[in-house]
Protein backbone atom coordinates (compact mmCIF):
# COMPACT_ATOMS: atom_id res chain seq x y z
CA UNK A 1 0.00 0.00 0.00
CA UNK A 2 2.85 2.39 0.88
CA UNK A 3 4.55 1.70 -2.46
CA UNK A 4 1.27 2.39 -4.27
CA UNK A 5 0.99 5.78 -2.53
CA UNK A 6 4.58 6.66 -3.47
CA UNK A 7 3.98 5.63 -7.09
CA UNK A 8 0.81 7.76 -7.24
CA UNK A 9 2.61 10.79 -5.84
CA UNK A 10 5.45 10.37 -8.34
CA UNK A 11 2.96 10.06 -11.18
CA UNK A 12 1.11 13.20 -10.06
CA UNK A 13 4.41 15.05 -9.76
CA UNK A 14 5.43 14.00 -13.27
CA UNK A 15 2.12 15.20 -14.70
CA UNK A 16 2.38 18.54 -12.87
CA UNK A 17 5.87 18.95 -14.34
CA UNK A 18 4.38 18.49 -17.81
CA UNK A 19 1.86 21.28 -17.08
CA UNK A 20 4.63 23.58 -15.84
CA UNK A 21 6.70 22.92 -18.96
CA UNK A 22 3.67 23.71 -21.10
CA UNK A 23 3.09 26.99 -19.26
CA UNK A 24 6.76 27.99 -19.57
CA UNK A 25 6.59 27.43 -23.32
CA UNK A 26 3.24 29.17 -23.88
CA UNK A 27 3.36 32.36 -21.80
CA UNK A 28 2.39 34.40 -24.86
CA UNK A 29 -0.81 32.44 -25.49
CA UNK A 30 -4.14 31.73 -23.86
CA UNK A 31 -4.16 28.92 -21.31
CA UNK A 32 -7.60 27.76 -20.27
CA UNK A 33 -8.46 25.17 -17.67
CA UNK A 34 -9.57 22.55 -20.18
CA UNK A 35 -6.32 22.76 -22.14
CA UNK A 36 -4.10 22.54 -19.06
CA UNK A 37 -6.11 19.71 -17.58
CA UNK A 38 -5.83 17.88 -20.89
CA UNK A 39 -2.06 18.36 -20.96
CA UNK A 40 -1.81 16.86 -17.47
CA UNK A 41 -4.40 14.13 -18.12
CA UNK A 42 -6.17 15.12 -14.92
CA UNK A 43 -9.93 15.56 -14.76
CA UNK A 44 -10.85 19.28 -14.91
CA UNK A 45 -12.87 18.71 -11.73
CA UNK A 46 -9.76 17.72 -9.74
CA UNK A 47 -7.16 19.72 -11.66
CA UNK A 48 -7.23 22.91 -9.56
CA UNK A 49 -6.95 21.08 -6.26
CA UNK A 50 -4.08 18.85 -7.39
CA UNK A 51 -2.11 21.76 -8.88
CA UNK A 52 -2.52 23.87 -5.76
CA UNK A 53 -1.40 20.98 -3.57
CA UNK A 54 1.77 20.40 -5.60
CA UNK A 55 2.69 23.98 -6.59
CA UNK A 56 1.60 25.64 -3.37
CA UNK A 57 -0.59 28.20 -5.17
CA UNK A 58 -3.59 28.19 -7.53
CA UNK A 59 -2.86 27.65 -11.21
CA UNK A 60 -4.02 31.16 -12.13
CA UNK A 61 -1.69 32.74 -9.56
CA UNK A 62 1.18 30.57 -10.78
CA UNK A 63 0.67 31.63 -14.42
CA UNK A 64 0.45 35.31 -13.46
CA UNK A 65 3.61 35.07 -11.36
CA UNK A 66 5.51 33.36 -14.20
CA UNK A 67 4.46 36.13 -16.58
CA UNK A 68 5.36 39.01 -14.27
CA UNK A 69 8.69 37.52 -13.15
CA UNK A 70 9.63 36.86 -16.78
CA UNK A 71 8.74 40.47 -17.63
CA UNK A 72 10.92 41.73 -14.75
CA UNK A 73 13.94 39.82 -16.04
CA UNK A 74 13.41 41.02 -19.62
CA UNK A 75 13.04 44.63 -18.45
CA UNK A 76 16.25 44.53 -16.45
CA UNK A 77 18.44 42.43 -18.73
CA UNK A 78 17.30 43.37 -22.27
CA UNK A 79 16.45 46.44 -24.39
CA UNK A 80 13.26 44.85 -25.69
CA UNK A 81 10.42 47.43 -25.88
CA UNK A 82 7.85 47.21 -23.08
CA UNK A 83 5.12 46.55 -25.64
CA UNK A 84 7.01 43.55 -27.03
CA UNK A 85 7.65 42.23 -23.52
CA UNK A 86 3.93 42.50 -22.76
CA UNK A 87 3.09 40.44 -25.85
CA UNK A 88 5.81 37.88 -25.08
CA UNK A 89 4.41 37.18 -21.61
CA UNK A 90 0.77 37.01 -22.66
CA UNK A 91 -0.75 40.51 -22.40
CA UNK A 92 -2.58 42.03 -25.37
CA UNK A 93 -1.72 45.60 -24.41
CA UNK A 94 1.11 47.08 -22.29
CA UNK A 95 -1.41 48.63 -19.89
CA UNK A 96 -2.49 45.14 -18.78
CA UNK A 97 1.09 44.22 -17.93
CA UNK A 98 1.56 47.57 -16.16
CA UNK A 99 -1.44 46.98 -13.94
CA UNK A 100 -0.27 43.55 -12.78
CA UNK A 101 3.37 44.64 -12.54
CA UNK A 102 2.42 47.48 -10.20
CA UNK A 103 0.44 45.09 -8.02
CA UNK A 104 3.51 42.86 -7.65
CA UNK A 105 6.31 45.45 -7.38
CA UNK A 106 4.67 48.86 -6.74
CA UNK A 107 6.25 50.37 -9.85
CA UNK A 108 5.37 50.47 -13.55
CA UNK A 109 7.42 48.48 -16.08
CA UNK A 110 8.67 51.68 -17.74
CA UNK A 111 9.67 53.31 -14.46
CA UNK A 112 11.39 50.11 -13.36
CA UNK A 113 13.44 49.98 -16.56
CA UNK A 114 14.44 53.65 -16.27
CA UNK A 115 15.19 53.57 -12.54
CA UNK A 116 18.22 51.31 -12.22
CA UNK A 117 18.42 51.93 -8.47
CA UNK A 118 14.92 50.56 -7.81
CA UNK A 119 15.33 47.05 -6.44
CA UNK A 120 12.47 44.63 -6.82
CA UNK A 121 15.23 42.08 -7.08
CA UNK A 122 18.03 41.41 -4.63
CA UNK A 123 21.14 43.41 -5.60
CA UNK A 124 23.75 41.92 -7.91
CA UNK A 125 27.12 40.78 -6.59
CA UNK A 126 29.47 41.57 -9.48
CA UNK A 127 33.12 40.57 -9.39
CA UNK A 128 34.77 42.92 -11.89
CA UNK A 129 38.00 40.92 -11.69
CA UNK A 130 36.41 37.58 -12.51
CA UNK A 131 37.78 36.29 -15.80
CA UNK A 132 35.56 33.78 -17.61
CA UNK A 133 36.31 32.03 -20.88
CA UNK A 134 33.50 32.84 -23.28
CA UNK A 135 32.36 31.36 -26.56
CA UNK A 136 29.18 31.46 -28.65
CA UNK A 137 27.78 28.17 -29.94
CA UNK A 138 24.78 26.85 -31.84
CA UNK A 139 23.63 23.52 -30.48
CA UNK A 140 21.05 20.92 -31.40
CA UNK A 141 18.21 20.00 -29.02
CA UNK A 142 19.03 17.26 -26.50
CA UNK A 143 16.88 14.58 -24.91
CA UNK A 144 17.38 13.98 -21.21
CA UNK A 145 15.91 12.22 -18.24
CA UNK A 146 15.29 14.53 -15.32
CA UNK A 147 13.93 15.06 -11.83
CA UNK A 148 12.21 18.32 -10.85
CA UNK A 149 13.23 19.89 -7.52
CA UNK A 150 11.36 22.76 -5.88
CA UNK A 151 12.85 24.97 -3.18
CA UNK A 152 15.96 26.94 -2.31
CA UNK A 153 18.68 26.25 -4.88
CA UNK A 154 21.27 26.17 -2.10
CA UNK A 155 19.55 23.46 -0.04
CA UNK A 156 18.14 21.09 -2.67
CA UNK A 157 19.41 17.51 -2.43
CA UNK A 158 21.04 17.31 -5.87
CA UNK A 159 23.15 14.29 -4.91
CA UNK A 160 20.02 12.24 -4.20
CA UNK A 161 18.51 13.31 -7.53
CA UNK A 162 21.64 12.27 -9.46
CA UNK A 163 21.67 8.97 -7.60
CA UNK A 164 18.05 8.28 -8.57
CA UNK A 165 18.80 9.07 -12.22
CA UNK A 166 21.83 6.79 -12.31
CA UNK A 167 19.95 4.02 -10.50
CA UNK A 168 17.28 4.26 -13.19
CA UNK A 169 19.93 4.07 -15.92
CA UNK A 170 21.24 0.85 -14.40
CA UNK A 171 17.84 -0.87 -14.16
CA UNK A 172 16.44 0.37 -17.48
CA UNK A 173 18.89 -1.33 -19.81
CA UNK A 174 20.73 1.89 -20.66
CA UNK A 175 23.89 0.86 -18.86
CA UNK A 176 25.81 0.04 -22.03
CA UNK A 177 28.66 -2.42 -22.44
CA UNK A 178 31.04 0.54 -22.66
CA UNK A 179 29.80 1.90 -19.34
CA UNK A 180 30.21 -1.52 -17.75
CA UNK A 181 33.77 -1.75 -19.07
CA UNK A 182 34.61 1.63 -17.55
CA UNK A 183 33.19 0.42 -14.25
CA UNK A 184 35.49 -2.60 -14.35
CA UNK A 185 38.53 -0.48 -15.20
CA UNK A 186 38.02 2.26 -12.64
CA UNK A 187 36.71 2.87 -9.18
CA UNK A 188 33.10 3.98 -8.97
CA UNK A 189 34.16 7.57 -8.26
CA UNK A 190 36.01 7.70 -11.57
CA UNK A 191 33.33 6.51 -13.97
CA UNK A 192 31.43 9.77 -14.13
CA UNK A 193 34.63 11.82 -14.39
CA UNK A 194 35.87 9.92 -17.44
CA UNK A 195 32.53 9.87 -19.21
CA UNK A 196 32.09 13.59 -18.63
CA UNK A 197 35.53 14.34 -20.04
CA UNK A 198 34.81 12.27 -23.14
CA UNK A 199 31.38 13.85 -23.66
CA UNK A 200 29.55 10.51 -23.53
CA UNK A 201 27.03 11.88 -21.05
CA UNK A 202 26.12 15.30 -19.71
CA UNK A 203 25.07 16.26 -16.21
CA UNK A 204 22.89 19.34 -16.68
CA UNK A 205 21.11 21.62 -14.25
CA UNK A 206 18.26 23.83 -15.52
CA UNK A 207 17.20 26.63 -13.19
CA UNK A 208 13.86 28.04 -14.28
CA UNK A 209 13.60 30.92 -11.84
CA UNK A 210 15.79 33.85 -10.87
CA UNK A 211 16.40 33.74 -7.10
CA UNK A 212 16.61 37.54 -7.16
CA UNK A 213 12.99 37.68 -8.28
CA UNK A 214 11.30 34.48 -7.06
CA UNK A 215 10.77 33.47 -3.43
CA UNK A 216 13.17 30.69 -2.46
CA UNK A 217 10.45 28.14 -1.67
CA UNK A 218 9.07 28.48 -5.22
CA UNK A 219 12.34 28.10 -7.14
CA UNK A 220 12.30 25.27 -9.69
CA UNK A 221 15.32 23.25 -10.85
CA UNK A 222 15.59 20.29 -13.21
CA UNK A 223 18.40 17.80 -12.56
CA UNK A 224 19.06 16.29 -16.00
CA UNK A 225 21.13 13.47 -17.44
CA UNK A 226 21.66 13.24 -21.20
CA UNK A 227 22.46 9.80 -22.59
CA UNK A 228 23.10 8.22 -26.01
CA UNK A 229 19.68 6.58 -25.69
CA UNK A 230 16.77 8.03 -23.73
CA UNK A 231 14.33 5.77 -21.85
CA UNK A 232 10.65 6.16 -21.19
CA UNK A 233 9.55 8.31 -18.23
CA UNK A 234 8.76 6.51 -15.01
CA UNK A 235 7.40 7.92 -11.77
CA UNK A 236 9.18 11.11 -10.75
CA UNK A 237 11.74 10.63 -13.55
CA UNK A 238 10.60 12.47 -16.63
CA UNK A 239 11.90 12.88 -20.16
CA UNK A 240 12.35 16.32 -21.65
CA UNK A 241 13.96 18.14 -24.55
CA UNK A 242 16.63 20.69 -23.74
CA UNK A 243 16.26 23.48 -26.26
CA UNK A 244 18.83 23.94 -28.97
CA UNK A 245 19.78 27.27 -30.47
CA UNK A 246 22.35 29.99 -29.92
CA UNK A 247 24.07 30.23 -26.53
CA UNK A 248 26.82 32.27 -24.93
CA UNK A 249 28.85 29.76 -22.93
CA UNK A 250 30.95 30.74 -19.91
CA UNK A 251 33.51 28.35 -18.42
CA UNK A 252 34.07 28.61 -14.68
CA UNK A 253 36.40 26.76 -12.32
CA UNK A 254 35.61 26.85 -8.64
CA UNK A 255 33.19 25.94 -5.90
CA UNK A 256 29.49 25.60 -6.71
CA UNK A 257 28.86 27.90 -3.74
CA UNK A 258 30.20 30.82 -5.81
CA UNK A 259 27.92 30.28 -8.80
CA UNK A 260 25.50 32.98 -7.63
CA UNK A 261 28.30 35.56 -7.90
CA UNK A 262 29.32 34.12 -11.28
CA UNK A 263 25.78 34.55 -12.63
CA UNK A 264 25.61 38.13 -11.32
CA UNK A 265 28.88 38.92 -13.09
CA UNK A 266 27.69 37.35 -16.34
CA UNK A 267 24.37 39.22 -16.31
CA UNK A 268 25.71 42.46 -14.87
CA UNK A 269 29.00 42.70 -16.77
CA UNK A 270 29.55 40.23 -19.60
CA UNK A 271 26.15 40.27 -21.31
CA UNK A 272 25.72 44.09 -21.30
CA UNK A 273 29.32 44.64 -22.40
CA UNK A 274 28.86 42.25 -25.34
CA UNK A 275 25.46 43.68 -26.28
CA UNK A 276 23.81 40.26 -26.26
CA UNK A 277 20.01 40.02 -26.33
CA UNK A 278 18.55 37.23 -24.22
CA UNK A 279 16.28 34.58 -25.72
CA UNK A 280 13.23 33.44 -23.79
CA UNK A 281 14.24 29.79 -23.40
CA UNK A 282 15.93 28.80 -20.12
CA UNK A 283 19.67 28.59 -19.70
CA UNK A 284 21.46 25.73 -18.01
CA UNK A 285 24.65 24.50 -16.40
CA UNK A 286 26.81 21.58 -17.57
CA UNK A 287 28.94 19.97 -14.87
CA UNK A 288 32.25 18.69 -16.22
CA UNK A 289 33.61 17.30 -12.95
CA UNK A 290 32.55 14.63 -10.51
CA UNK A 291 32.31 16.37 -7.11
CA UNK A 292 32.93 13.05 -5.36
CA UNK A 293 36.54 13.01 -6.55
CA UNK A 294 37.26 16.68 -7.33
CA UNK A 295 38.31 19.42 -4.91
CA UNK A 296 35.75 22.29 -4.75
CA UNK A 297 38.19 24.82 -6.20
CA UNK A 298 38.85 22.50 -9.17
CA UNK A 299 35.23 21.89 -10.19
CA UNK A 300 34.58 22.73 -13.84
CA UNK A 301 31.20 24.21 -14.84
CA UNK A 302 29.90 25.57 -18.12
CA UNK A 303 27.04 28.08 -17.98
CA UNK A 304 24.88 28.26 -21.11
CA UNK A 305 22.99 31.58 -21.54
CA UNK A 306 20.44 31.62 -24.41
CA UNK A 307 20.87 34.58 -26.76
CA UNK A 308 19.26 35.80 -29.97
Amino acid sequence: MMQQRISTREDYSRRINIVVEYINNHLAGEMDLETLAGVSNFSPYHFHRIVKAFLGEPIGAFITRMRVETAARLLRYTDMPVQDIAYRVGYDVPSSLSKVFKQFYNISPTDYRNNKTYMIMKPLTINANLELNERVVNIEPKQAIYIRLTGDYKTNDYCLAWKKLWDYVRVSGLFTAEMKQICEEQQKSGIIERMLREGKIEHIGIYHDDPKVTESDKLRADVCLTLPKTPEPKGEIGVKQIDGGKYAVYSYQGSYENLGMVYDTIYGKYLPDRGYQLASRPGYEVYLSDPECTAPDKLQTEIYVPIL
